[in-house]
């Protein structure tokens, strides 16, 4: 096929993961599951590219248009498990999100008993392009564990082990302090294989006992309270996750609401710059600043 006969638009499963309705991979299940309809006929291949002009129905509902790209960081406690749905009916991370967020996907998981930062986003291809191995995004975690660890103790970490015949990668692995029969770890890794450290832990003889998530690529949990989501400025994410602007919006860090159950509290709103000037009150040097409350949360 020429490039002449490429067909236009993009790849259906690219679109509604774009929508934030599913991950790619997750869009192409749908698909093979005669859960999506372009213009009133249900497809079975994800092999298709659609346009603007397309009508999409995807499980009954017609796929929006896509909202800009966001990002939200969220201080996931433990005992919540990152998922949709659990079949074990235990509570999950959407349980607990307010009630104001949009619809959104986790950028990977942290398990039942991990806490700390866990990536929220609205958009698939983000979620996709934050998950792939090659983005090479250093994750760092604080880890508390059972036993008095020494410098040799953790060098096979540092060198890279294999569990159970799964390969992990190098770790970044520090002693920041001993606290009675427990230690404080900070550990760093590029992968995310599943209880990659806990695992790799219990094979050299350490027990986690507390295992909190502190960033994520260029995004710290910082002051970010348990429990709580605060977005990202829009400008940091499509600086750092290198995408276009398509359309003027406000970079304002925005806090969500930390309300869970509706009728609790006012909707919050970003904070916006003051871009108008107040009226002189008095006369004032030249060149100096108008005088105001400051704003911001």
């Amino acid at each position: 096929m020429t490039a002449s006969e490429t067909p236009k638009g993009d790849r259906i499963a690219k679109v509604i993961a774009r929508a934030g309705i599913a991950s790619r991979r997750d869009a192409e299940k749908m698909i093979e599951a005669g859960l999506v309809e372009v213009n009133g006929e249900v497809i079975k291949r994800a092999a298709l590219n659609v346009t603007e002009a397309d009508v999409i129905v995807v499980d009954g509902t017609e796929l929006a248009e896509p909202e800009e790209p966001r990002l939200w960081l969220y201080h996931k406690p433990t005992g919540l498990v990152t998922t949709n749905k659990d079949e074990q009916g235990r509570p999950t991370i959407y349980d607990d999100l307010p009630e104001d967020l949009p619809r959104v996907m986790s950028v990977g998981r942290l398990d039942l008993n991990s806490e700390g930062l866990l990536l929220l986003t609205n958009d698939g291809e983000v979620k996709r392009k934050l998950e792939l191995p090659s983005t090479g995004w250093l994750r760092r975690y604080r880890v508390r564990v059972n036993g008095r660890p020494t410098d040799e103790v953790l060098e096979p970490l540092r060198k890279g082990i294999v569990v159970d015949g799964q390969r992990f990668q190098p770790m970044t692995v520090t002693i920041d302090r001993q606290q009675g029969a427990n230690a404080w770890l900070t550990v760093g890794l590029r992968e995310g294989k599943n209880r990659e450290i806990r695992r790799a832990m219990n094979d050299i003889g350490l027990f986690v006992n507390r295992l909190i998530r502190i960033s994520y690529g260029p995004f710290q949990l910082g002051q970010v309270k348990q429990g709580d989501v605060e977005e990202v400025r829009r400008k940091i994410v499509r600086d750092q996750l290198g995408l276009a602007t398509e359309q003027p919006v406000g970079t304002a860090k925005r806090a969500v609401s930390r309300t869970r159950k509706p009728g609790i509290g006012a909707k919050p709103k970003a904070v916006r710059p003051n871009t108008k000037r107040p009226k002189p009150t008095g006369h004032r040097p030249t060149g100096a600043k108008p005088t105001g409350p400051k704003r911001g949360r």
